[in-house]
């Protein structure tokens, strides 16, 4: 089985590695150069590349459908694309001797488009996971070749949820691998009107507006926390990354439930939220920590 693989990230790194371990043979892999404005926390799919002496490019966006002819050349079986970044043309796709084939992190319908760890946790899901589908125009809208949940746990942050899905990511590919050597491919419906789209999110999203419930200011920080941008919150005239929230008590009983947003009693740091509920700020940090 040959394969041209689009992959960056965790998850494109594990991903790949299982198929180069499943014996397929990855004629070229499509990533990113690493954003110098961005923290780059996360495995190197090109670095990958180098060690398995695996021939790699890192095309712009508006150059992807120059690689067409390339592509038809080497005529692969199936094309995939794990957490690559660009919206791969239809051209590409087509490209495919038998499947175009993407990973996507949640569970389809459930959480299409940009940040679906993220969307997820923000929403106060306490499940998400890996779907492998197949590549159609509209983003994740394909049909479903294999999923594999993960649950999130209450305190856990999009960095600990994220690692969950990447290994569910790899559990998809290697249930899927069997069928795919011998040129099948095994797909459900993906039924978008049970589901939900979702854009990218951008720093300023992160803002605590503590006029909401404890609880959903405790997911903003949760899915947002470091090494993400953070939620934040301003104090005393300055502008405060909130990194790790607790709704577990006791709470003072000092504390005034009807005054929204930071109380500092005995030298504890809490947030009172719309629903008159208090959470306590286990760890915060200027916004210029890292200037």
């Amino acid at each position: 089985m040959r394969a041209v693989v689009f992959a960056y990230h965790d998850v494109g790194v594990n991903c790949l590695k299982e198929l180069l371990k499943a014996g397929v043979q990855v004629d070229l892999v499509v990533t990113h150069q690493d954003d110098p404005n961005e923290n780059v926390w996360f495995g190197s799919v090109a670095k990958l590349c180098e060690e398995k002496n695996i021939t790699y490019i890192t095309p712009n966006a508006s150059e992807l459908g120059n690689l067409v002819p390339q592509l038809q050349t080497l005529a692969p079986d199936y094309i995939f694309s794990f957490y690559y970044r660009h919206m791969i043309p239809a051209q590409i796709l087509e490209c495919a001797k038998i499947a175009a084939l993407n990973m996507h992190g949640s569970l389809l319908p459930k959480y299409r488009g940009r940040a679906p760890v993220n969307w997820a946790i923000l929403h106060g899901e306490t499940e998400t996971g890996a779907t492998l589908h197949i590549m159609e125009e509209k983003p994740d809208a394909g049909d479903i070749v294999g999923q594999s949940a993960v649950i999130i746990e209450s305190d856990e942050t999009a960095t600990d949820v994220f690692a969950k899905v990447s290994k569910a990511a790899v559990n998809v590919i290697h249930e899927a691998i069997p069928a795919l050597l011998q040129g099948k491919v095994p797909r459900r419906s993906n039924d978008l009107q049970k589901g939900s789209y979702f854009g990218g999110r951008k720093p300023a999203d992160g803002q605590i507006h503590w006029n909401q419930t404890a609880k959903q200011v405790h997911d903003l920080v949760r899915a947002v926390a470091p090494p993400y941008p953070g939620a934040f919150t301003d104090h005393n005239g300055k502008t405060m990354i909130v990194a790790r929230t607790s709704l577990k008590g006791p709470f003072p009983s000092k504390l005034n439930l009807g005054d929204l947003g930071i109380q500092v009693v005995d030298n504890r740091v809490f947030g009172i939220c719309g629903d008159q509920q208090a959470l306590e700020i286990l760890e915060w940090f200027p916004a210029n920590k890292y200037e």
